[in-house]
């Protein structure tokens, strides 16, 4: 293994405390990377319980309800007195606004950008004012042309970067998101997953889980579902997550009177995650934008369970190279439907479980992409 080098990660939240995609990538390299050669410190904001939690890797510079103010100073302070007790070889960075108290504490040290999405850009879609989307799309310049390198999830994503955000494309790298494969490989049977989770073992399950808001796709596989019951009467859709869409979509499935065919299950909590991959004959994402990779993907292909993506950002990128079966052939209600229907009656020939899993283990295991990470990390230092 290559000499070891000294990082420091800068993310948003603690997945443990605040569970996102951002988050959980951020704690799987935290806890993957060291194997790796690359040793790692971290600083989020959050709880005083973030430190123990991390086996003392992680600091949390304040709490995530604290004014932003007070958290940008935080951090600010924080990152000086990690910098005093040992100087990183490379700063990684994960949240553009916790980074921007950094710039300058760190002068002449690589820095890598982990892109995780275009957080102005998602602003937009959640309904934020155009003097919030600008000064976030000017924050986030401002961190991403300091970086040496930028690693993307997805190609999609890194002509994103390269077209919204001016990076050169010499300095962007593609590194998927990664899993813990081993956690998702759920021994027990379909029937028997079901029957702990309470749910009916004598029908066909669809499961999505999303944060409940407008672009995730969810009103449209809500209506998908009032074709999918014409030719499959007995099948049932479970969506999993929170969010302000909760109440539209309660509304949307009494006026279709699809109560029988989908369950809002909530929030599910996330040891018991796999089991609901596990419980389902295939997973849907029915996203309409701004999706650079889709971790739940493979979460499910780790779980054995096939998973229907539209053709969105990252998402083909992610599970064609298993199938192209899994690829719907447009965003929207008909092709979600049509995908779903086929897929149940087995007129679309998805893979099966030995293959969804060692897909997922050979190329988004945690090892396996903690090592792609820590060879843009070396690349970086290598610079100086």
């Amino acid at each position: 293994m290559s000499e070891s080098i000294n990082s420091l990660q800068i993310g948003m939240h603690w997945f443990g405390e605040r569970p996102g995609g951002l988050d959980r990538v951020f704690k799987a390299l935290i806890e993957s990377l060291p194997a790796q050669g690359v040793n790692v410190r971290g600083m989020v904001a959050g709880s005083t319980r973030v430190f123990d939690e991390s086996g003392g890797q992680v600091h949390a510079f304040a709490d995530a309800e604290d004014p932003l103010s007070t958290r940008m100073w935080q951090a600010r302070r924080h990152s000086r007195q990690l910098k005093r007790a040992l100087r990183p070889d490379v700063v990684a960075s994960h949240f553009a606004l916790y980074t921007v108290p950094t710039v300058g504490v760190f002068a002449r040290i690589p820095r890598v950008v982990h892109f995780h999405g275009p957080w102005a850009d998602e602003s937009r879609v959640e309904g934020r004012s155009s003097v919030s989307r600008i000064a976030r799309h000017a924050l986030e310049k401002s961190v991403y042309r300091n970086a040496s390198r930028h690693i993307v999830l997805s190609r999609a994503f890194g002509d994103l970067l390269r077209n919204r955000y001016g990076v050169p494309e010499e300095r962007i790298r593609i590194v998927p998101g990664c899993v813990d494969v081993e956690r998702f490989n759920v021994t027990q049977t379909r029937t028997e997953v079901r029957e702990v989770l309470g749910l009916p073992t004598d029908r066909p399950l669809i499961f999505c889980i999303r944060r409940l808001v407008s672009r995730m796709g969810l009103e449209e596989l809500v209506d998908a579902m009032f074709i999918v019951r014409q030719t499959v009467p007995d099948a049932l859709l479970v969506i999993a997550g929170t969010g302000p869409l909760e109440a539209a979509l309660r509304t949307t499935i009494a006026a279709r009177r699809l109560e029988n065919h989908v369950r809002l299950a909530g929030f599910v909590a996330d040891e018991t995650l796999p089991f609901w991959y596990r419980s389902a004959d295939v997973t849907v994402v029915p996203t309409l934008s701004l999706e650079g990779f889709g971790l739940t993907t493979i979460e499910s292909l780790a779980s054995g369970t096939p998973v229907l993506v539209t053709p969105v950002g990252g998402l083909p990128e992610a599970v064609a190279p298993l199938s192209p079966e899994l690829v719907l052939p447009s965003v929207g209600y008909q092709a979600i439907a049509a995908g779903i229907s086929d897929a149940l009656r087995g007129k679309r020939v998805l893979p099966d479980e030995a293959a969804c899993r060692e897909y997922a283990r050979a190329r988004f295991d945690n090892a396996v992409v903690a090592a792609q990470v820590a060879r843009v990390y070396r690349e970086a230092v290598g610079e100086r």
